[in-house]
């Protein structure tokens, strides 16, 4: 006996020159040349690289947390809201402590990639997992209008500082701009691995860490400088409340949950390090746990130092989303003389670069984990398919129309865009502390009760501030996704139920060589009018030797089937008999399958119908032809005992040919001198 092989056995089909498509020479020209399955790499991440190209969505939060936490504190409460930023932002570093705590479990126990929705899949199974997927693919979704529109209000904050020009009524259209160019250069196959995506991250941790650490040398040496009264109540400044008010209507925890629903924002991304956590070197966990802490460290010291330069300068917000809170802090703690421009356009620039690339970071997770999902039979299976350069096209495709239409109803408004953020993912927090509460439960291991305390905790939470959110952010947008969020799981488990109804349709069917065969197969060439294209399909109807061959006409014109009847009499097709078949009220795909249905009736025949394709030039074919052959096998597709055939005939060759034949005439008729 021959062993079997220890791998598959396979060739590569034969090199031959094909004329391509017009579709596909559009792509190679927009996307460059195709990569091969071979190309496919899972290049592994070193720690400082991994923090750089993982990073940018949770660390570029610090940049606007505080901001949305002022917009709701000011209006309420004044100038009072600047003191009381501190101890909201108190609470958010207490809940970031405690979600790290928990992640570096969840990089420890699960190092493939997919984050929380693997951990609720091996958890709860796949159908609960869905609730972790339908959170991550908002969250995904949401980030990248986030990102690229804080992103364009940084560009718009240095624009109008530094050169007194306000491009307000562009930004949307800025930031629609830089989705398509993202979405771009995904479909090209650019990857988050390497120096240049890990820049920007290093760019702003140098850029508002030196801000925040001069910022904290002038108070300190007290000659930090605060915006004046005037200053607070400039045009496009927010309405700043009175001092009190808020607190004497009673509306104090209100006010302080509204503005820690919106500094949450400041934990987005917190997850990433989870769901990439395969590309790490070995060991995987942990390198992954170790780069978790240091991102952790880093958000929470920038989100603190922001904060606090806040409170001293009183920044205040901009109804436009520009100047931004940050920017102001920039151009207060470095002064405007030369030297200060030069530090404000490098923190802008660099603020502008990894919000950007922050945007990115959803370009890669969201393909993914719709690609798991996928394969899991609860999302549509072209979304496993990876496309002309390696990458998930349809996830990249889906993400940019989802994330456009965000950006085009809100405008491109930071504060509406933050409204839809934190259910997403907090939820996603719920299901992985969850999750690992469920896994250590069930394991006997050490330190298993101080896991499921801080799990808990975490899980606890999370659920309080996705409560928080839906009840203090609902009118102004959050209901969207609450109304999302149930028909998103409810539709992909009905995608499920599909996929399982038809595979077990598909696994029931008897096999091949246990079908009754019929002992009398017809087969019909549908006859519109003589050429080519119908000998031709003659031609191949004759090669499956069947027991009869028909070539059938069905009349919708009398005198075009008429004079067809003649001229299929005088042609070499006649030895295959003509039928012409009434059709009355023009239904022809209808009267196709009756008449495939009748030949089968006696429970002795199979049908098979050709059907001439006659193809054209992409262009022409389209403005000039209709394609009814395809509606007409459409029509039979569940008529049992019935199969349709297209038999392709190259129209444009054709005319080719026969030009090319007809000037080789021509030339050799040209008399000799």
């Amino acid at each position: 006996m021959t062993a079997a092989p220890d791998r598959l056995d396979s060739r590569r089909p034969q090199e031959i020159d094909l004329p391509e498509g017009l579709g596909y020479r559009v792509k190679r020209a927009l996307l460059g040349p195709p990569l091969v399955s071979a190309e496919l790499r899972n290049e592994k991440l070193s720690k400082p690289i991994a923090l750089g190209v993982l990073a940018p969505d949770c660390i570029s939060s610090s940049a606007y947390g505080t901001e949305q936490m002022l917009t709701q504190l000011i209006p309420a409460v004044g100038v009072a809201g600047f003191a009381l930023v501190m101890p909201v932002t108190g609470v958010i570093l207490g809940l970031l402590l405690l979600l790290t705590l928990s992640y570096r479990d969840v990089v420890m126990t699960y190092t493939r990639t997919g984050g929380s929705y693997v951990v609720a899949r091996e958890n709860f199974g796949p159908r609960v997992a869905q609730v972790a997927a339908v959170a991550l693919l908002i969250d995904y979704i949401v980030t990248v209008a986030v990102q690229t529109a804080a992103g364009t209000d940084a560009v718009a904050s240095l624009l109008r500082v530094l050169g007194n020009v306000n491009i307000d009524h562009e930004k949307l259209w800025i930031t629609v701009g830089v989705v398509c160019l993202l979405c771009y250069g995904n479909l090209r196959g650019i990857r988050e691995a390497g120096n240049a995506f890990s820049l920007p991250t290093y760019l702003f941790i140098g850029a508002t860490g030196l801000t925040v650490i001069v910022g904290m040398v002038r108070l300190v040496a007290g000659d930090l400088p605060r915006l004046s009264e005037a200053d607070l109540h400039a045009p496009g400044v927010i309405d700043v409340g009175h001092p009190g008010g808020g607190m004497l209507m009673g509306a104090s925890l209100f006010i302080m949950m509204r503005a820690f629903a919106n500094g949450g924002s400041s934990l987005t991304g917190l997850e990433a390090i989870s769901n990439g956590v395969s590309a790490f070197r070995s060991p995987q966990g942990p390198n992954a746990r170790r780069t978790l802490v240091i991102m952790s460290s880093v958000l929470g010291v920038l989100v603190l130092g922001v904060s606090t330069l806040a409170w001293q300068t009183h920044a205040v917000p901009f109804t436009s989303g520009s100047p931004t809170v940050l920017a102001q802090e920039a151009h207060l703690v470095f002064g405007q003389s030369g030297f200060g421009n030069v530090m404000f356009a490098f923190v802008q620039i660099a603020t502008a670069l990894i919000l950007y690339t922050g945007g990115n970071t959803s370009f890669n997770g969201f393909p993914f984990l719709a690609s798991f999902v996928a394969e899991d039979s609860f999302l549509p299976r072209q979304l496993t398919v990876r496309g002309h350069r390696l990458a998930f096209s349809n996830g990249i495709i889906v993400l940019t129309a989802a994330s456009l239409v965000l950006l085009v109803v809100t405008r491109g408004n930071l504060t509406k865009l933050v409204a839809l953020y934190a259910i997403g993912v907090f939820t996603g927090f719920v299901m992985a502390a969850t999750g690992l509460v469920k896994y250590h439960w069930t394991r006997r291991e050490k330190h298993r009760t101080a896991k499921i305390a801080v799990n808990a905790a975490a899980a606890l939470a999370s659920a309080a501030v996705v409560v928080v959110f839906a009840v203090t952010k609902f009118t102004e947008g959050a209901w969207m996704v609450v109304v999302v969020f149930p028909f998103g799981v409810w539709a992909l488990i009905r995608t499920n139920h599909r996929y399982c109804a038809e595979t077990s349709a598909l696994e029931a069917a008897p096999a091949s060589s246990t079908v009754q065969l019929r002992n009398r197969s017809l087969a019909y060439v549908l006859v519109d009018r003589l050429d080519l294209a119908v000998i031709n399909t003659l031609h191949h109807a004759q090669s499956l030797r069947p027991t009869e061959l028909h070539a059938v006409h069905f009349m919708i014109d009398e005198q075009h089937a008429e004079k067809l009847r003649h001229r299929w009499a005088a042609s070499r097709a006649a030895d295959v008999s003509l039928e012409i078949i009434e059709c009355p009220d023009r239904r022809l795909p209808h009267a196709v399958a009756a008449l495939a249905a009748s030949a089968t009736a006696d429970g002795h025949t199979d049908v098979t119908l050709l059907i001439p394709r006659r193809t054209y030039g992409p262009l022409s074919g389209r403005l000039l032809h209709a394609r009814a052959g395809d509606r007409l096998a459409q029509a039979v597709d569940r008529l049992p005992h019935v199969a349709a055939t297209l038999v392709p005939f190259d129209v444009t060759r054709a005319l080719q040919k026969g030009t090319s034949q007809r000037q080789e005439s021509t030339q050799g008729h040209i008399p000799v001198g």
